[in-house]
């Protein structure tokens, strides 16, 4: 099966937690974690379900040199830049903005892990990829490319996979989630688990949260998770059908724009912290943390629910924030 086309770079399954303490701060409903924080390559994160994918494929098609892109505080690039280093294979980061004189948070780690780091101004999500491929595969190397996110179809079967794992998890504790609150930025997390959602019958209702209000190169996110899901319905077998317009996204977050830490962000890093001693990142869990609370503040969900965030790690970055989050 095609879900079986992956290697190893994490500890999985993942921890799936009951917040005992954060529960009774918001009586009326049942929080868990679903803790992706935790699976362990260069401290953990989603992105490790998508290279495990990734990184096979690569492998399996003879290819020596990976190329990705994203912000210089990238999740997806550090732990990139680990699976490289983990498999023998070079890696190449195109990250946004100007060299800064003190590396630190993510882009410390992806320097510390070997990467080839490329900056390149205000663009961030990947379009100078191509020249720095056809100027790597003019001086031989075998080129693979690694999109914004990690988020194709072959880095989504990583969350396709991550919902057969939950729903084990959740058979063993007897357990029903009603609603899964997780970020959504590039679109694969997004695109996987409503792929997931249909293979394997989860009845959860997914909300995803949305991080960046800007397009990725011209296309919008929904676009984005519409066309991945297209794809993985046909591979996966999947009838049942979805147009545009059933991509969910909560959008109330997004305003400040991408990487802006607000008074929201930081309420969200304290509360989780000070209730539960686990640590979110300020520009994505944080974020869609705060946006679940929100919704569980204003009643926006039923009473009674049980409620999973889906924890997708970034802790690195609290440090590049560290003095707007004192």
């Amino acid at each position: 099966m095609i879900l079986d086309n992956k290697i190893s770079l994490g500890f999985f399954p993942t921890p799936l937690q009951l917040m005992g303490r954060l529960s009774e701060k918001y009586p009326g409903f049942t929080i868990y974690l679903k803790r992706d924080d935790n699976t362990g390559l260069a401290s953990g994160g989603n992105k490790t379900r998508k290279l495990e994918y990734l990184i096979h494929e690569a492998l399996s098609q003879n290819f020596d040199t990976i190329i990705t892109a994203g912000a210089q505080q990238s999740n997806h690039c550090r732990q990139t830049a680990a699976a490289c280093a983990a498999t023998g294979l070079g890696c190449h980061l195109i990250l946004g903005g100007s060299e800064p004189e003190k590396y630190d948070g993510n882009l410390l780690l992806s320097f510390l892990l070997g990467a080839n780091i490329h900056f390149s101004g205000e663009n961030r999500k990947g379009e100078g990829i191509s020249l720095l491929r056809t100027e790597l595969e003019n001086k031989g190397k075998r080129v693979y490319t690694i999109p914004y996110g990690g988020s194709n179809l072959t880095g989504a079967l990583g969350f396709v996979n991550a919902v057969g794992e939950l729903m084990n998890q959740m058979t063993t504790l007897d357990l029903k989630v009603d609603y899964i609150f997780f970020a959504s930025s590039s679109g694969g997390t997004q695109a996987g688990l409503t792929l997931g959602k249909e293979l394997f019958g989860l009845s959860s209702e997914l909300m995803p949260v949305t991080i960046d209000k800007s397009e990725t190169q011209g296309v919008t996110l929904e676009e984005i998770v519409f066309k991945i899901f297209t794809e993985g319905k046909e591979v996966l077998d999947i009838k049942k059908e979805y147009q545009l317009k059933d991509i969910k996204l909560i959008k109330d977050y997004d305003g400040p724009g991408y990487g802006v830490i607000t008074q929201n962000e930081i309420f969200a890093l304290r509360e989780l912290a000070t209730t539960e001693g686990i640590i979110l990142d300020p520009v994505y869990t944080a974020r869609a943390f705060y946006g679940m609370l929100d919704y569980l503040k204003k009643g926006r969900i039923p009473t009674g629910s049980t409620v999973l965030f889906w924890h997708t790690g970034g802790l690195p970055a609290n440090f590049h924030y560290a003095d707007q989050l004192r």
